[in-house]
């Protein structure tokens, strides 16, 4: 049974702009606790959040058209490219706010230990599978279009303005510690939508983007980055 068939859940059906950021404040507001269960405790919480926002994203499919995979080589090349820059920036500019505590389950749970190697492998799932639709449908397909009119949807998604372009890459920056590399993966993935007029390039290539760092994180040892 779908609970956005109970009648507190309506709402949800019927607002477009609703369906579209709740799944999002929700994981934001999870992430935000994370922290807050000790040492062991953010891991497992990692992973019930990672749950959340896969069942969001499935409830929420049929009422959000665009939320639909697609790849091409420009969203490889995208996906790449941002990996890089994120990983060549590091260490030349400042970050916002304070590093988080350092997210590796092998000082946790045991170097090499099952449960280190499943939270490892937890998250780079999470990133790469859940994270990537989740920011792209509030980024660009909702903020990025309200921005440009409040009637969001009657903005194609591949419409170009340079308003809502530079807005959203700034505010998707500012929501990153690595806010100078974000807020150019913000202008990648735009790029993107707006070139190929769907959203699924865009979260392809943020899947490419945070498959690739979550493993250049573990061959690293660069635990920074989460």
């Amino acid at each position: 049974m779908n609970p956005f068939h109970e009648p507190h859940f309506r709402q949800l059906e019927a607002s477009p702009l609703l369906v579209r950021v709740v799944p999002f404040a929700v994981f934001v507001a999870l992430t935000f606790c994370q922290g807050q269960f000790g040492d062991a405790g953010r891991f497992w919480f990692y992973l019930a959040k990672t749950g959340i926002g896969a069942w969001l994203i499935w409830t929420v499919r049929p009422w959000v058209v665009e939320m639909k995979w697609s790849c091409s080589w420009e969203a490889v090349v995208a996906g790449v490219a941002v990996f890089a820059i994120w990983v060549g920036l590091d260490g030349f500019y400042p970050k916002l706010g304070k590093t988080s505590a350092n997210w590796d389950p092998h000082s946790a749970f045991g170097r090499d230990s099952a449960l280190a190697w499943m939270f490892v492998a937890v998250r780079i799932l999470g990133s790469s599978i859940v994270v990537p639709p989740l920011e792209e449908i509030f980024y660009r397909s909702f903020l990025y279009r309200y921005i440009a009119k409040p009637d969001f949807q009657s903005v194609p998604l591949g419409q170009f303005s340079w308003t809502p372009f530079l807005a959203t890459a700034v505010v998707f920056g500012l929501a990153h510690q690595e806010w100078l590399a974000g807020i150019l993966c913000g202008f990648a993935y735009q790029g993107l939508v707006c070139r190929k007029k769907r959203l699924g390039d865009a979260i392809s290539a943020h899947a490419v983007t945070n498959f690739l760092l979550g493993v250049w994180i573990v061959w690293k040892g660069a635990w920074h980055f989460w």
